[in-house]
């Protein structure tokens, strides 16, 4: 219950941090490798997301381990680079914020979905969170850099979700407690996007 507690005061904060929840801004952060590299970790939007994905590639258990956060990381480039070409998704930040919705409530559930049905809604909402920072990258190189340093910064946050799973197979309801907190945050971002 202690845990429970601690995820539900994390997410009220969360929630009542709007400049924190979503990390995006514009361009004007974009500096290259290291700001793409440390982007991920700068939006609770992100942060809770990636988490989220190697978490439910972790659980689904197999080859998902690597394809549900391949799927993503390669939607995320695909929507990235209609962004590039100016190209924005509609309800770009709400359906982020879905996004951490329904990750939440695929790490939530007591069986893990399939890796097809992990995999499709991983990549769907994968274009979205791309989509969003192809529309701030420069086309530059220093833009090219950034894309490969938050590239690289996702794909870590992805592997601390599949390692939580492995250190953590003890105790599931606690990674389970961790989904429901992260549906709860993506509820209150969705509710700030309105």
């Amino acid at each position: 219950m202690k845990t429970f507690a601690g995820f539900g005061t994390l997410s009220a904060l969360a929630a009542l941090t709007p400049s924190l929840a979503f990390a995006h801004s514009g361009g004007a952060h974009i500096h290259g490798f290291f700001a793409g590299l440390g982007h991920p970790l700068l939006g609770m939007d992100h942060l809770l997301a990636m988490i989220a994905v190697g978490i439910i590639g972790a659980r689904a258990g197999g080859r998902s381990i690597v394809l549900v956060p391949l799927a993503f990381v390669s939607a995320m480039v695909a929507g990235a680079f209609l962004g590039m070409a100016g190209i924005g998704l509609p309800s770009l930040e709400t359906t982020i914020a879905l996004s951490l919705v329904v990750f939440g409530a695929m790490v939530g559930l007591a069986r893990p979905l399939p890796m097809a049905a992990a995999a499709a809604l991983t990549a769907l909402f994968g274009l979205f969170h791309g989509n969003a920072h192809g529309l701030e990258i420069p086309g530059n190189a220093s833009g090219i850099a950034y894309a490969a340093g938050f590239m690289l910064g996702t794909s870590m946050l992805h592997a601390i979700g599949v390692l939580s799973v492995l250190k953590l197979a003890r105790w599931p309801m606690t990674v389970r407690t961790a989904g429901l907190a992260t549906s709860l945050v993506g509820m209150a971002m969705a509710a700030q996007a309105f």
